[in-house]
């Protein structure tokens, strides 16, 4: 096994890894390919692959970032939304080993991909995450989800017909390049955490240099995508995601809160699975629920991710124990009570809301 940089990569190494994901659906998530690992290395200095092989060459690639010392992380984990190791159908792997060969005596992950048996006894949490399935074309999903939401369908499609009343043609373009479309949706979006009480992930300049980075890729096997939904030719509603040839993850949603009575972001994402299956985009993983309305309404189905922590029997992974276990068994417990997390959800908001004041 050998430890490299990410723009140390070969093209057979690249290939290799794109014929592993082709080879095992769950593995196609766009996190998981070499172009976001290779833009991970471009803006984080810690970020490295392990190239696991065996005489016949490449079983496995495992992303992650060294975080100081010998405690390490998924890579790009603030952001990320799919981790794991990406390998060869029926590989094998040790968990404990595979750190020890890394350097590494602590790794954190937080949206582990299903079928990583090897890190199953490390896992604290799994949540269920929302897949669109749309594999049949978008008029096979729509009609599916009328069957299954015909009150969303039904409000969805008379506020896109009422915002076209109201205010003007309502009209979608699938990847857009113009920059400034980009900043907007990231100020609506920096705007969104602030109202939350949520970190702003846009507030670090390595998420914007990452973003940019990927959102400059276009090709068959990558992309990232830019969708906006604009109404008399007016940006009113925005995604940014990722892709691979199969399957597309929602990263960014954001639109103008000016126009939230005609709930643009909701007619947005179905103008972006209707192009998306016109490309030959099968799937839409919108991440984990928690509760959310939408998401829970345009499910086809759930997949589990899972959160926790490798360790291995060293000094270094005591240490990291007694830092880091009290806050996390803390927010396991506000998770896994719905009055307390209830609370904290409120608190939070209430927070956005002086602060969003104060910013004013």
């Amino acid at each position: 096994m050998s430890v490299v940089r990410p723009g140390e990569l070969g093209p057979v190494e690249i290939k290799t890894w794109r014929e592993m994901q082709r080879s095992s659906a769950h593995l196609a998530n766009p996190f998981l390919s070499p172009e976001f690992t290779i833009a991970m290395g471009e803006v984080s200095a810690g970020a490295r692959v392990a190239v696991i092989t065996e005489s016949d060459g490449p079983v496995g690639f495992f992303p992650f970032e060294r975080h100081g010392g010998r405690v390490g992380a998924a890579l790009g984990g603030w952001v990320s939304l799919c981790q794991g190791i990406v390998h060869r159908s029926g590989a094998e792997f040790d968990a404990d080993a595979l750190l020890r060969a890394c350097g590494l005596s602590v790794w954190e992950f937080g949206c582990l991909v299903e079928g990583q048996r090897w890190f199953r006894p490390f896992e604290t949490l799994t949540q269920q995450a929302v897949v669109l399935e749309f594999a049949d074309g978008y008029p096979a999903f729509l009609d599916e989800l009328r069957g299954r939401s015909p009150k969303f369908v039904k409000s969805t499609l008379y506020k896109e017909r009422k915002l076209g009343r109201d205010v003007g043609e309502v009209t979608s373009e699938f990847a857009v390049s113009d920059p400034e479309a980009f900043r907007l949706l990231r100020e609506w979006k920096s705007a969104q955490y602030r109202r939350m009480g949520r970190p702003d992930r846009f507030a670090r300049p390595w998420v914007v240099e990452l973003v940019e980075r990927l959102h400059a890729v276009d090709t068959p096997e990558f992309a990232g995508p830019l969708s906006m939904l604009y109404v008399d030719g007016r940006p009113v509603a925005g995604h940014f995601g990722l892709r691979t040839d199969t399957a597309m993850i929602g990263w960014f949603p954001a639109y103008d809160p000016e126009y939230a009575r005609y709930s643009p972001g909701l007619i947005q994402h179905l103008r972006m699975v209707e192009a998306a299956a016109e490309i030959g985009v099968r799937s839409l993983d919108l991440g984990i629920s928690n509760g959310s309305e939408y998401k829970d309404a345009l499910c086809s189905r759930t997949v589990p991710v899972s959160e926790g922590i490798v360790r291995r029997r060293s000094a270094a992974a005591a240490a990291h124990w007694l830092r880091t276990e009290p806050v996390r068994r803390a927010r396991r417990l506000v998770l896994d009570t719905p009055a307390l997390y209830g609370v904290a959800d409120r608190v939070m908001k209430r927070y956005g809301r002086l602060r969003g004041g104060r910013a004013g």
